[in-house]
């Protein structure tokens, strides 16, 4: 607003308010007494988005609300003439204004008139009674307290001496009861301001508001007298967990109309949408392989959602946050609010996605597998769970291996795991398997108690000749005892007998000599030689003869014989 008396300056250092010195002005004006009610016509001066600025013909200039406008009536422009009536002085100073000649009731049939015609009529407040106040508009005339258009006992005193604009709601002239309402009026002008407002409104228009309240799920901005919901996820493009954090009342800020519906009076803004989008800078920004920070902000029952910057999440599913154990809970991993390091799997900009990998940032612990854990290494795990066919053991980050229930004792037979192992247990075992494709890991236990087996391995060599009994026969190979519990195949050629064929006999095999093996050693050799006869005798179940230790490894406990003779 331009300054409406640019010729009068206040003076800060006397404390002098910009009211008592225009009142001083006033006062030095004889020819500028202006009285309420008063009707003249004026000269408009400019036309804002809410109201009319015009000239009365004094040194302060008048406003008039858009809202006085007849409906259907164009905005006026500068120059124009309008005929107005002088309300009394706003508190910014200015004349408050309204549209045409609001006259004072000079009779009853006056009033009468204005009752059947519903126009407005000036009458002055004489004094605040029980109930409201009581107002001289040619005859007394009461105004209930909750169309006073004031919000209490306070205000309505202030209202006590002036002059109000009303309108009689009821007439009784047998009585002379006359009742006012000067409420009605402030809301016809409002909600005309409003409709006025609504049509110069469009989708898509950027405008300034002001934040009228602050609720759970986003804020009411008032956009020039009338309100416009900003939902919270139209606030920013990052997530708003609470609109109180971002806005407070009072705020002043620039949105632009996404959806309106002037039938039902309904404006829907945004904020975000005046901000370049983060999603088109994503392709060139994130790429796959690359690493990136962010701080979780969701769990779900399939992952957790990151966020990057502003604007931008990513995901990591359940199945990329660790390498070995399977994640039954997001939430046993990871806690809104962590901040993470993940690597980018995937960015699919058209439909707003990256997948991201917890797993991948620690490093693939399977890569280097094969050098840390040779067959027939010892290593120390944690039993991480049980189950009917042997039991899972961690024995590294990311790396978990299998003890099968054969493998756990040498000495007992277990029906589950859980009969010698419980989740948690610290235990060591030899690793006995690895395929680093498969990520597989096989280990053992009983492997590590020593047996007559690892005692026998020790004590002998390949090359070593030494006595067996031959337990059964399959096909090229057999099964040979060397001594108690101590057992090896074999590696057998077909016979040949020592003159004549045999072609086309089947000789008869012996029963199984079932006394001890010494017993039988005893009987067979003197000074460990064979009867020349037994060089070219068929191999048989439940001979004893001599054997060659062609293969021997103690790590694995694996020994492979042939025939000595």
């Amino acid at each position: 607003m331009p300054d409406p008396n640019p010729e009068v300056h206040a003076d800060d250092s006397a404390g002098e308010s910009f009211d008592s010195i225009l009142s001083q002005f006033e006062r030095g004006q004889s020819s500028a007494r202006v009285e309420p009610g008063q009707s003249r016509e004026a000269t408009v001066i400019t036309v804002s988005a809410d109201s009319i600025i015009l000239d009365v013909g004094f040194k302060i200039e008048g406003v008039l609300p858009l809202t006085a406008l007849r409906k259907g009536e164009a905005a006026p422009k500068p120059g124009d003439k309008l005929l107005v009536t002088i309300k009394g002085r706003g508190p910014e100073g200015y004349y408050e204004l309204a549209r045409g000649r609001v006259e004072r009731p000079t009779d009853w049939a006056a009033l009468e008139k204005a009752f059947a015609d519903k126009t407005p009529i000036l009458g002055t407040v004489t004094a605040a009674v029980k109930g409201g106040l009581s107002v001289d508009v040619g005859v007394r005339a009461f105004m209930p307290a909750s169309r006073s258009g004031v919000r209490d006992a306070a205000e309505m005193e202030k209202l006590v001496g002036q002059e109000i604009r009303c309108r009689i709601t009821k007439l009784d002239a047998t009585d002379e009861d006359v009742v006012v309402d000067r409420r009605i009026l402030a809301e016809e002008e409002a909600a005309a301001g409003k409709k006025q407002r609504y049509a110069e409104l469009q989708e898509g228009q950027v405008t300034r508001g002001t934040v009228r309240s602050v609720t759970d799920y986003g804020a009411f901005v008032d956009i020039g007298g009338v309100d416009a919901l900003l939902h919270v996820s139209d606030i920013s493009w990052s997530r708003v967990n609470k609109p109180a954090d971002v806005l407070s009342v009072g705020q002043e800020i620039d949105v632009q109309i996404l959806k309106l519906d002037r039938e039902k009076n309904r404006i829907s803004v945004g904020m975000k949408q005046l901000l370049a989008h983060p999603w088109d800078a994503v392709p060139a920004k994130y790429r796959v392989g690359e690493r990136a920070n962010g701080s979780v902000t969701r769990l779900m029952e399939f992952g957790a959602f990151v966020e990057l910057e502003p604007g931008i999440e990513g995901l990591i599913h359940i199945s990329e946050m660790s390498w070995a154990r399977k994640i039954r809970k997001v939430s046993d991993v990871l806690k809104p609010g962590e901040t993470v390091e993940a690597v980018i799997l995937g960015v699919n900009a058209g439909e707003r996605r990256i997948s991201l990998g917890l797993k991948q940032a620690l490093g693939d612990p399977w890569v280097e597998a094969a050098q840390r854990f040779p067959i027939g290494t010892i290593v120390e795990g944690t039993v991480t769970s049980l189950a009917k066919f042997g039991a899972f053991v961690q024995v590294a980050d990311g790396i978990e291996g299998l003890i099968h229930i054969s493998d756990l004792s040498a000495e007992k037979t277990f029906n589950h795991p859980q009969d010698g192992l419980k989740i948690g247990q610290a235990v060591k075992a030899q690793i006995l398997e690895l395929d680093t494709e498969k990520r597989r890991l096989r280990l053992g236990i009983k492997q590590l108690t020593a047996t007559g087996l690892d005692e026998y391995l020790a004590e002998h060599r390949v090359g070593d000749v030494v006595s067996g009994r031959v337990m059964e026969i399959t096909g090229d190979s057999a099964r040979v005892e060397l001594g108690d519990g101590i057992q090896s195949p074999c590696r057998i050629a077909p016979a040949r007998p020592a003159g004549g064929s045999n072609e086309g006999k089947t000789p008869s095999a012996p029963k199984t000599d079932l006394s001890s093996l010494t017993s039988l050693l005893q009987a067979r050799w003197k000074g460990g030689a064979l009867a020349a006869s037994s060089m070219v005798e068929e191999v048989r179940a439940g001979q004893v003869r001599r054997f060659r230790i062609a293969k021997l490894d103690p790590a694995s406990k694996l020994m492979e014989l042939e025939l000595a003779e």
